[in-house]
């Protein structure tokens, strides 16, 4: 059974008793996830660039890549989301769309060619900001499942309590914020001409927060009807950091061939606030109004708002890619990059994880991911594209649950500065359970999830 979507869906929950919130599982693998921003000719080229460098960007797949450049560069790139959203639950279709602008990312590269070495001809130090994971999103699912989780009204005392068990509809709200950023600092040198070496350290701010509001209606047959409201909320900051290392080796002009290695991430502290505490018997704040009382029940009255914090530490998958290049001088190039993440390495601790970390071994696996990209050139016009396939973490997962997306760009060369643009689109499917604590009673929504972006930015020649 397909469980996972992540990039810009979540799904399986492994809270319980009215929970739909995403429980720790989720949000490893959410906090692992990489949605491949970068410069807008980065994304175009499907983020390729293993074996290629020159980019201020490559430095987040390869730091070995930035002693490619000529001369010291800077630049900076904007994008703009389309996030498209399809619920299916028991039949009833919901689309939501979302419109969505940052800054994607900034960086310069600095590079000396006065090495005073007759092995190393050149030596360059990097600095870049990107967006690594943006998790703002908001979807909606509707429908009637046939099953009344509230099935009752708390201050109904009487001896036979009325039972609200004819279930009317189900309507689900969910809407995630945040972001994970990166910030890459890469050293590289280029050995005899041909070798290209580096190294960097990458480090990692975390925020993510959760809202979600499930409305319940039913009724018992008789007319009466009740109304439930439950909303639960998750706020989530955190820091970390990785180490990287990689070489791209020049065998000839035509030729290149790269490799490069990314330690886990890890996330030395996580700080969670959220409202999923016992209150009254709900994990999370509750309204349910009934049709035949003039009473309200609310679990918040009275200021009671219940709230539990929890500090943990998080280990992400390490990565290593594999790289090569085919450089037609002047005229053209093709890329492609060769990446493995093995989820099974992921590990929660400093609380009592162990069924999370056991179902990181038993039910995760090790991910492929392919990217693959192209640019040629025009005099000073160059037309790029891209491709980029990636694995879901799911070792149940169906085929339409891998990440898929392709990318179209073009940039112009007016000397010191350079334009570019890229159009870039990827889709996945997957579920979301908002009720499960009753696997056998009610059934997830299918999500299919589509993402167009544009990103626009500027180069700088130093």
């Amino acid at each position: 059974m397909k469980k996972f979507i992540f990039c810009v869906a979540f799904a399986a929950v492994s809270f319980t008793s009215y929970s739909q919130a995403l429980g720790y599982e989720d949000l490893a693998i959410i906090f692992s996830q990489n949605d491949g921003n970068g410069s807008a000719r980065f994304v175009a080229m499907g983020g390729a660039f293993g074996a290629l460098g020159g980019d201020v960007s490559s430095m987040t797949i390869n730091p070995a890549g930035i002693s490619v450049f000529k001369g010291s560069n800077a630049s900076i790139s904007f994008q703009s989301r389309s996030t498209d959203y399809m619920t299916t639950y028991y039949g009833n279709s919901i689309t939501t769309q979302e419109e969505y602008f940052k800054l994607s990312n900034a960086g310069a590269v600095f590079t000396f060619t006065d090495t005073n070495s007759d092995d190393w001809d050149k030596l360059a130090l990097g600095v870049n900001y990107r967006i690594l994971a943006d998790f703002e999103n908001t979807f909606l699912a509707s429908g009637n499942s046939g099953f009344a989780s509230f099935d009752n009204f708390p201050l109904d005392n009487s001896a036979t309590p009325i039972l609200y068990n004819i279930a009317e509809n189900q309507h689900f709200t969910n809407q995630y914020n945040g972001d994970i950023s990166e910030l890459n600092l890469a050293f590289s040198g280029v050995f005899q001409g041909k070798m290209h070496i580096g190294a960097g350290i990458n480090f990692y701010d975390l925020n993510f927060s959760q809202r979600a509001t499930l409305r319940e209606a039913n009724n018992d047959g008789n007319g009466n009807t009740l109304d439930a409201r439950f909303y639960q909320e998750n706020f989530t900051t955190g820091t970390g950091f990785s180490l990287s290392a990689g070489f791209i080796y020049k065998a000839t002009n035509f030729f290149r061939i790269g490799a490069s290695y990314q330690t886990p991430t890890w996330f030395t502290e996580i700080i969670e606030e959220t409202n999923i505490v016992n209150n009254d018997g709900f994990l999370g704040d509750t309204e349910i109004i009934v049709s035949n009382s003039n009473v309200i029940y609310d679990n918040t009255a009275g200021g009671n708002l219940p709230v539990q914090s929890l500090i943990y530490k998080l280990r992400t998958p390490s990565k290593f890619t594999l790289s090569t290049a085919l450089v037609f001088g002047k005229v053209g190039l093709i890329s492609l990059d060769l990446s493995s993440r093995n989820f099974k390495g992921l590990n929660l601790s400093g609380d009592d994880f162990t069924s999370e970390n056991a179902f990181f071994d038993g039910e995760l696996r090790n991910t492929k991911a392919l990217n693959l990209g192209t640019e040629w050139r025009l005099d000073r016009l160059s037309l790029r594209a891209g491709l980029r396939m990636e694995e879901s973490p799911d070792a149940n997962a169906l085929n339409s649950d891998n990440l898929e997306g392709y990318s179209l760009g073009l940039g112009y060369n007016f000397g010191n500065v350079k334009l570019d643009l890229a159009y870039s689109n990827s889709n996945r499917t997957g579920v979301y359970n908002f009720y499960p604590q009753y696997p056998s009673q009610v059934s997830p929504t299918d999500l299919k999830i589509d993402n167009t972006m544009v990103t626009a930015g500027i180069s700088i020649s130093l």
